[in-house]
């Protein structure tokens, strides 16, 4: 279906299955290992693991989930991060592959899964992520299932000076409200009439703020001002006309035509649950959510330009006061359609996730 990436303790998560890093031997390791044995009931546990023996790195197998929430554990043996010149990585790619194998034979429809390897192996945390979005990406074109990414604390998360490099210093440049804060002082940058000028000014007619006579709306040279330029190629005047009556589902479809994606391909790489993506070709959801709408741009590998033209189907419109809206325009600008890696981000920065529902 699609997948999630929480901060939560994997033992409290209700869902088919949870994914233990397992010790080799029959016993139980320090870590998320120790913690699912605590939760399960160590006794038991421990009982049925003893019948497993040992288990060799890059192999996985099942118990009950005994007095967890999840009917199953998914245990699979890693191998500890050596330099990289022992195929630890391979091992690593194995142990996923192994448990996909052993969650589609038990019929699991929810799975929660730790970041392997990053623990007491000493992944470093970067290698163990591109592994773990590479391999669930991959699983995840040709099955369907919820995977929960699941994080325990935001210390051990910290990847964005290692995968994205300059993605705070733009946020840094381009936030609305950091630039308030600055030139005005706290008591401008909370006040309604500056949020909708610099937030809502070019994107809808005045809801909230009919009272403030001394509002005046954006002119055009402020709008064509207030364009990004990197990664933009201007559509022509013709083009622009020509698709002035399109709803958003019918500029969707206009755009995977032309990158020749099928209905299948592009809720897959929007990360949208099948349901809910149904509901949108349907018309059953008229309009998606904003995380959605800039999913699916994501997914078609829109510019800009095209991702402000998909979004105003929806009423929706990118804004330089959300973080999560620049941290998706940094992506776009640079070419980088990766969803993945780009709710890697927006999680990080405590922003909301694309796609998963509409």
């Amino acid at each position: 279906m699609a997948l999630q990436i929480v901060r939560s303790d994997i033992t409290i998560m209700d869902v088919d299955a949870i994914v233990n890093p397992a010790n080799p031997l029959p016993e139980y390791g320090a870590g998320i290992d120790a913690a699912v044995y605590k939760a399960a009931g160590v006794k038991d546990l421990l009982e049925a693991r003893s019948k497993i023996g040992e288990v060799v790195p890059g192999q996985a197998f099942v118990t009950d989930g005994f007095k967890l929430p999840a009917k199953y554990i998914i245990h699979t043996v890693g191998a500890p991060w050596q330099g990289g010149a022992l195929h630890e990585e391979d091992t690593l790619r194995a142990c996923y592959r192994q448990v996909f194998k052993l969650a589609l034979k038990r019929g699991v429809e929810s799975l929660a899964i730790p970041l392997l390897g990053s623990g007491s192996y000493g992944f470093p945390k970067g290698i163990a992520l591109r592994i773990a979005l590479s391999e669930i990406y991959a699983f995840l074109g040709g099955a369907d299932m919820s995977i929960f990414l699941v994080v325990f604390d935001k210390k051990s998360y910290l990847l964005s000076a290692e995968l994205y490099g300059d993605i705070d210093a733009y946020i840094s440049e381009n936030y609305v409200e950091d630039t308030l804060e600055v030139e005005y002082g706290d008591d401008r940058r909370r006040g309604p009439r500056v949020r909708y000028e610099m937030a809502e000014c070019c994107m809808a007619p005045a809801r909230d703020y009919e009272e403030d006579a001394d509002f005046e709306p954006c002119d055009e040279e402020t709008m064509l001002a207030a364009e990004p330029e990197i990664g933009d190629k201007p559509r022509s005047l013709d083009e622009v006309v020509k698709n002035l009556d399109k709803t958003f589902m019918e500029l969707v479809y206009m755009f995977a035509d032309r990158r020749g994606l099928t209905d299948a391909e592009v809720q897959r790489r929007a990360n949208i649950d099948r349901k809910a993506y149904s509901k949108l070709k349907c018309g059953t959801t008229k309009n998606p959510s904003k995380s959605t709408a800039l999913a699916l741009a994501v997914a078609l590998e829109l510019n800009i330009d095209e991702t402000k033209d998909l979004l105003s189907r929806a009423g929706l419109a990118l804004s330089p006061c959300s973080k999560g809206d620049l941290i998706v325009q940094y992506f776009i600008e640079r070419g980088a359609y990766d969803i993945y890696q780009i709710n890697v981000a927006l999680f990080e920065h405590g922003e909301k996730l694309l796609g998963a529902g509409v």
